[in-house]
């Protein structure tokens, strides 16, 4: 039995201007999640600070993360125009001062500052793209941004290593200025949204509550296993702060009259099944653009530049298929079986990757990286226009950024997990073939193994994401609402 789902026609005038202006925004703002990660070594090399080195990705991941549902909320209630054009303001100011950073303390926090500013951006621009594009027009936009996320992951890394080594390290932040100001100067003048004037209140608790909950989730997926042994009381307590303050906010949340995050969205199907499904598929897409390419550089022995090209065949299948995949979408109507589908490809290359080894060529590595965008890239988007036609419009901020933080919570404890997965397994081969503390060149194999061994982990956790999906209601698409 297939459901309808019909929606008010939002607005249409200037809708490729539009959506031009938060592609353009969705890309700066993801790229700059990963951008310092090649440019780290410069910057330390001039600001010192080694010791906190680790907080320049933290806190833009930690600040990003606890605004994404203030963000969604906000939105819903006030309307999305005037915060879109405030994060961009946030956004394109932090990365003025990142790039004026003369200590890595000034650098750090401006690094939090910025995420303000991007953490809406991630929120807003696929919360906007839903209110002014019909739920079949939308299928097409969300392949596109779900590929504009995917590119942006893999790319942030080699354009930071890029500026850093022909030009500064302050132009990794300097480059959102001339960019970030066009789109703003479009959203300016051709986006146009409806204004909400409904009675409202700020849930200042569930907010507090949600966002020390992320903090000790990020502080435990960061510190775990490398600041600190896991089993250590400063990683320990983190983990039973974050379950602790979690309970608190289901009861804040309940009780609350505007809560930050509607608990009531969850009782729809869609949301619930897709919110955890994304979880698990961002575990496996942060844990291969992480782990690849340490498996190109330490066990096949490519450079630092061309271990990202080698990536490409991965960000070439996500383009082709979110695009493809919205197509299909929109013509079929509905989009389970598409996402179905995706799901299961993903998780045959996630299984791939973890038969290779030294012996593995390049040709073969990269059809499975390409058979991995290519089911990631059917799947990601669609899910989130899944949740976007299934929650009311007057939660579709919230509903957005439920997803958001999904992917956040996947992306940060996943990689910390599987982080742990490859140290051990790193040790173990290296012990095993009696290379530990050898030249790198002999410990080629130990690092294959280990990265293999990360993805025999990856397989069975998007498995349970496929058997979810099944589960997923059979909703159609209705052509012009």
């Amino acid at each position: 039995m297939v459901s309808t789902i019909a929606q008010e026609a939002p607005p249409r005038r200037g809708l490729l201007l539009s959506m031009g202006s938060l592609l353009l925004c969705l890309f700066l703002a993801a790229v700059d999640q990963t951008v310092v990660a090649t440019a780290t070594p410069t910057i330390v090399g001039e600001l010192n600070g080694l010791e906190n080195v680790s907080w320049l990705v933290t806190a833009f991941s930690l600040t990003s993360g606890i605004v994404a549902p203030l963000y969604g909320k906000l939105s819903d209630m006030y309307g999305r125009r005037r915060l879109y054009l405030s994060a961009i303001g946030l956004f394109l100011a932090g990365s003025a001062l990142c790039g004026l950073a003369q200590t890595m303390a000034q650098l750090i926090a401006f690094r939090a500052f910025q995420g303000i500013g991007a953490g809406g951006l991630m929120v807003l621009t696929l919360a906007i793209s839903a209110d002014i594009a019909t739920p079949r027009e939308r299928a097409k936009f969300q392949g596109v941004f779900g590929a504009v996320i995917g590119v942006a992951a893999v790319l942030g890394p080699v354009i930071g290593g890029y500026l850093t080594e022909h030009v500064s390290w302050r132009w990794i932040f300097y480059i959102n200025l001339p960019l970030g100001a066009v789109a703003l100067a479009v959203a300016f003048a051709v986006l146009r949204l409806p204004r909400r004037t409904s009675p409202h209140r700020i849930d200042w608790p569930g907010a507090a509550l949600i966002s020390g909950v992320l903090t000790c989730l990020t502080l435990f997926a960061s510190w775990g296993g490398t600041t600190y042994a896991w089993t250590s009381p400063v990683v320990v307590g983190l983990g039973l702060g974050a379950v602790v303050l979690a309970g608190l906010f289901v009861l804040v949340e309940r009780r609350a009259k505007e809560p930050v995050l509607p608990l009531g969205l969850f009782r729809d199907r869609t949301l619930t099944i897709a919110t955890a499904t994304i979880v698990l598929m961002a575990t496996g897409m942060v844990g291969a653009a992480t782990f690849l390419p340490l498996y190109l550089q330490l066990a096949a022995g490519a450079s630092a530049s061309n271990s990202g090209l080698l990536l490409l065949p991965l960000m070439a299948g996500m383009i082709v298929a979110s695009a493809v995949a919205g197509r299909v979408v929109t013509r079929l109507g509905t989009y389970k079986w598409v996402v179905v589908t995706g799901a299961a490809l993903a998780t045959v290359a996630a299984f791939l990757f973890s038969t290779m080894g030294l012996g593995t060529g390049a040709v073969t590595s990269g059809l499975y990286m390409v058979l991995f965008g290519v089911g990631l890239g059917m799947v990601l988007q669609n899910l989130m226009l899944a949740v976007q036609v299934s929650a009311p419009a007057a939660d579709r901020g919230a509903a957005t950024s439920v997803v958001s933080f999904a992917r956040n919570v996947g992306g940060a404890v996943g990689v910390a997990v599987l982080g742990g997965v490859f140290s051990g397994r790193l040790g173990q081969a290296a012990l095993a073939s009696g290379v530990a503390g050898a030249v790198p060149e002999s410990v080629r194999p130990a690092f294959a193994e280990a990265v293999t061994g990360v993805f025999a982990w990856v397989t069975p956790v998007m498995l349970v994401g496929v058997v979810l999906l099944a589960c997923l209601p059979n909703v159609r698409l209705h052509r012009d609402a």
